[in-house]
């Protein structure tokens, strides 16, 4: 199976971190590409970047119909445009935050999150209540850390990281941690050795659904909300991207 994993931002390094997660956790007849756009933000932070970085993310998905991958990953913790993906995606689409919930929930009676900024925590906390998650949410926490200090060997962003961990094992009580970036998908194995409980990273979280939902031989509904998007003309620069049925 083809597995296409699209990093939502456009810096290199991320992308070459986020496909190295993907490899590890992968089947060995899994073939994973990883892409990024050639136009949106640096590092998503927040509504305006979520925004700028979902034409790049759709322009990479209808390539990827056309060359036949057999599923997508959206390796972005705020699940940009998952649900427009789907609409124009035959094969399973997920983001990496419905993934890492939903695999929490499954080893664990509760989790926290800890995520990069805190503007960042408002959002995580409406995409558990959409995902139903609520009941195992302990909390979201931020390490305070720009996402773009995840690529610096010199920040001490994984010391924050760690600190912030220990805080929501202590305070929230959390039976399980899920790592609220991708650019964090290289430190949950020894974040996991380190504290003693389940360090969970969503890249590989949503490789390994994503491998399961195409054993299964499901594809996405085109029943109601996923259906095709209905033709009409598009203006400016999206119209070469108008949908055409």
């Amino acid at each position: 199976m083809r597995i296409l994993v699209i990093n939502p931002n456009t810096t290199p390094s991320m992308t070459a971190k986020i496909g190295l997660s993907a490899q590890a956790v992968a089947s060995d007849t899994t073939e994973i590409t990883t892409l990024s756009p050639d136009k949106g933000p640096a590092s998503i932070e927040g509504f305006y970047d979520e925004a700028y970085c979902v034409p790049g993310v759709l322009e990479i998905i209808r390539k990827g119909e056309i060359m036949g991958y057999d599923g997508y990953v959206i390796a972005c913790f705020d699940d940009p445009g998952v649900d427009a993906a789907r609409e124009i995606a035959t094969k399973p689409a997920i983001g990496i935050c419905q993934a890492a919930m939903y695999a929490a929930s499954m080893v664990s009676t509760s989790f926290s999150v800890v995520t990069t900024l805190p503007r960042s925590i408002p959002i995580i906390e409406r995409l558990a209540q959409h995902y139903g998650m609520t009941h195992f949410c302990r909390r979201v926490r931020a390490a305070a850390l720009p996402v773009l200090s995840l690529e610096d060997p010199h920040s001490n962003a994984i010391e924050q990281i760690k600190a912030e961990i220990y805080q929501a094992l202590e305070q929230d009580r959390a039976e399980s941690i899920i790592l609220g970036c991708a650019g964090m998908s290289d430190l949950a194995q020894w974040l996991s050795c380190e504290t003693g409980v389940p360090v969970i990273d969503g890249v590989g979280a949503a490789v390994k659904m994503v491998e399961a939902l195409i054993g299964l031989g499901l594809k996405t509904s085109k029943v109601g909300a996923y259906g095709f998007p209905l033709p009409k003309p598009y203006q400016g620069d999206f119209a070469p991207n108008q949908w055409e049925s």
